[in-house]
């Protein structure tokens, strides 16, 4: 009975660690794919949990972004950070001018430094994008991600 209360606590543990590695900044999915392989997941536990994990911050993230950057840029030490990095998440712009909700997806889609859902999340935020337009179109980018960087993980290294 104790093997299964510790075979159990693992596979949670595995599960959640995939799930909290998804929902961080700058990894997402692209570093929590590669962690489940790694910890004995099949590719349908990676491409669920991941997935999961990527969308948990991004609803917060858009209702939040604009007015904390606001409030951080108010402090002395914080303005010239800060003002660099909202010129670096407008310098993403771009793909929504150009492709208008479809510029999401692929800003999403693409597994790239620099890009994913977190960046989305900013972006659509900064430039005032509506929650229903832009939640969707965050969520689609991340499902064509996920599909991407399972197959090539699960997929390179021969494993299903």
């Amino acid at each position: 009975m104790e093997c299964i209360a510790v075979y159990l606590f693992q596979r949670i543990w595995n599960e959640a660690t995939v799930v909290a590695v998804a929902a961080l900044p700058i990894l997402e999915l692209r570093g929590s794919i590669p962690l489940a392989l790694h910890l004995g997941l099949t590719w349908q536990e990676a491409f669920l949990f991941s997935f999961i994990g990527n969308m948990l911050p991004i609803a917060p993230l858009i209702l939040l972004t604009r007015k904390l950057l606001e409030r951080l840029k108010k402090i002395a030490l914080m303005e010239s950070p800060f003002t660099w990095f909202e010129k670096h998440i407008r310098s993403k712009q771009r793909y929504i001018a150009r492709y208008s909700g479809i510029g999401l997806v692929i800003l999403v889609a693409i597994p790239l430094p620099g890009t994913g859902a977190w960046t989305a999340a900013m972006l659509a935020s900064i430039i005032d994008l509506r929650m229903k337009h832009a939640l969707p179109a965050i969520a689609l980018g991340v499902l064509v991600a996920d599909v991407i960087v399972t197959a090539l993980t699960y997929g390179l290294f021969g494993l299903t």
